[in-house]
């Protein structure tokens, strides 16, 4: 994967994430509720584009963010 669209993805999370009000521990905690094996690190990690999401963690920011796929990709 390019590694500039994957900082953009984490810089939408992030901003997401803000606009929402949410702490990373506060959104990887929801994750986790929802089933996703994640951190607090490991979510920082993405919002730097050092780390992949995977297809359940997208749906479940997706989810708890309340946003488009689009949203989270563009």
């Amino acid at each position: 994967m390019n590694i500039q669209y994957e900082k953009q993805i984490g810089e939408n999370i992030r901003s997401l994430r803000i606009k929402r009000n949410l702490t990373q521990e506060q959104l990887a905690a929801k994750l986790q509720v929802l089933g996703c094996d994640i951190t607090r690190s490991a979510l920082a990690k993405i919002e730097v584009g050092q780390r992949h999401l995977y297809p359940d963690e997208i749906k479940a920011l997706k989810e708890i963010l309340n946003v488009s796929y689009d949203e989270i990709f563009n």
